[in-house]
């Protein structure tokens, strides 16, 4: 018996040689099994594949389900950039990370409460380090000349970017960004202060009366700088069951908040030896939060509501530095840093990491593991230890409810009507998987799983949209 194979024909133009690639894999022997592997993932495009297997035990040591072989595990990158779908999920987490923080939500821990608690929504930015392009408009839409002269579109690759390179303090951004993640330790460590202060007790004594509760998302500008979005609320000092002692209202945690972001500064030494104070920039952006199950993102009087702030917050959780800010992968080789299709203004950066994570005085830093982020060092969705549910508790329910189903499904296919269904509680489940292989075995792969997470996005937004309308 002979077998016939089908490989994509040999061609010079790349967009022809992925069609036929494509076409190929379509044809495969094993496109369908291979298909629904993938879609198990969620259209995952960089999975991992596994082998092993997985028994489940009930009380007594027997083996109710026994799985084998070669399964497909999603990579879990939040990056956008890197996989769409794995992206989309946390994305999702995240937003319910943040809702049950804002809104409460009593399956996660955290009462409804909260929303009677001062509460404040803050973008924190960073300083400027030298004049850019920019595009700013009127209220009626009027675009502002730049500083250049020029009136940029929209589109402008130039937006962000250094109006002169030789003069723009690109040491001092890199430093600044390396220490962002530690600044925002000094602001808050400042707001307690004058939370604090505020209740006229010693800091040492703020937790016996109240605590601070927060969750922050780091964000890229178009400059390659972050900024934070936060969301500050106080708790009692059990937590977000606890009141918030008199004293402390909304228009205190303002204050207070206004006051931490003026006095957080750090300050480190330039490569020449000369100390250089680094601190958040002028532009405070600081808004109340309105409880309500309204989808809308901000009312007439400048407040955030509940729910759409947590889906604004959380869509920044799934961004990394993707084609205009930096890359997404760790540089190796400085050299090829000149090969990426990434504005001069953002190469530079990188390239200053990467000179300053060579010098001895910046070694804790380890600023050439990071250069691929232009400095940035700090995880880019964190919160405090009490303000809401984690992410391991939302994926272990997912992996519980899970378990479930596949235990359901085996008290469907038992034929004794007097069999006591399976208590999820007295189970054993025993995992052993090893990774044979990191991502798709081509691009033609890849491209396929994208258009599976696509599929699977627009049937979703469909659905969602089907239920609004109803």
């Amino acid at each position: 018996m002979t077998t016939t194979t089908t490989e994509p024909a040999t061609t010079t133009d790349p967009a022809t040689a992925t069609d036929a690639a494509i076409s190929a894999r379509l044809r495969a022997p094993d496109y369908r099994q291979w298909r629904a592997a993938v879609e198990a993932t969620g259209g995952c495009a960089a999975p991992i594949q596994l082998r092993g297997s997985t028994t489940i035990l009930d009380r007594d040591g027997q083996v109710l389900i026994e799985r084998g072989g070669d399964v497909l595990a999603p990579c879990g990158n939040r990056r956008e950039t890197v996989c769409p779908a794995c992206s989309e999920r946390y994305a999702a987490d995240a937003f319910h990370l943040l809702r049950a923080g804002l809104a409460g939500d009593t399956g996660k821990g955290v009462p409804t409460s909260v929303t009677d608690k001062p509460r404040a929504f803050l973008t924190l930015t960073a300083p400027s380090f030298g004049p850019v392009h920019t595009r700013k408009t009127t209220r009626r839409g009027f675009v502002v000349p730049c500083g250049c002269g020029e009136r940029h579109h929209g589109d402008d690759p130039r937006i962000g970017t250094a109006r002169d390179p030789d003069t723009y303090d690109y040491e001092g951004a890199v430093l600044w960004q390396a220490h962002a993640a530690k600044l925002w330790g000094r602001f808050t460590t400042a707001l307690r202060r004058s939370l604090a202060a505020a209740l006229g007790i010693r800091v040492r004594e703020f937790p016996d009366h109240a605590r601070l509760s927060y969750a922050k998302v780091a964000e890229y500008q178009r400059r390659g700088l972050v900024h934070f979005h936060a969301v500050i609320r106080l708790d009692g000092p059990d937590g977000p069951a606890a009141p918030c002692p008199p004293g402390l209202d909304h228009d205190t945690l303002r204050a207070a908040i206004s006051h931490a972001a003026q006095v957080a500064t750090i300050t480190t030494d330039r490569t020449d030896g000369t100390p250089i104070t680094l601190s958040w920039g002028r532009q405070l952006d600081l808004r109340p939060i309105r409880p309500s199950g309204v989808a809308q993102l901000e009312d007439e009087a400048g407040e955030f509501t509940d729910a759409a702030l947590a889906g604004y917050i959380a869509k920044y959780a799934t961004k990394g530095t993707g084609a205009s800010e930096g890359a997404d992968r760790p540089v190796h080789d400085i050299d090829l840093v000149a090969h990426l299709d990434i504005p001069a203004h953002h190469r530079r950066m990188i390239e200053t990491a990467w000179h300053l994570g060579g010098e001895p005085r910046y070694e804790a830093l380890n600023l050439r593991r990071w250069a691929h982020m232009l400095g940035f060092r700090g995880h880019f969705l964190t919160k405090s230890h009490r303000y809401s549910v984690t992410f391991g508790a939302i994926r272990g329910e997912r992996r519980t409810w899970r378990l479930a189903q596949d235990l359901a499904e085996l008290d469907a296919a038992t034929d004794d009507p007097n069999q006591i269904p399976i208590d999820l509680t007295t189970v054993t489940v025993i995992n052993d998987w090893m990774p044979v292989r990191f991502g798709h075995r081509d691009h033609a792969e890849r491209e396929l799983a994208l258009a599976i997470a696509e599929r699977r996005r627009q049937q979703r937004r469909a659905t969602t949209t089907g239920r609004n309308a109803s």
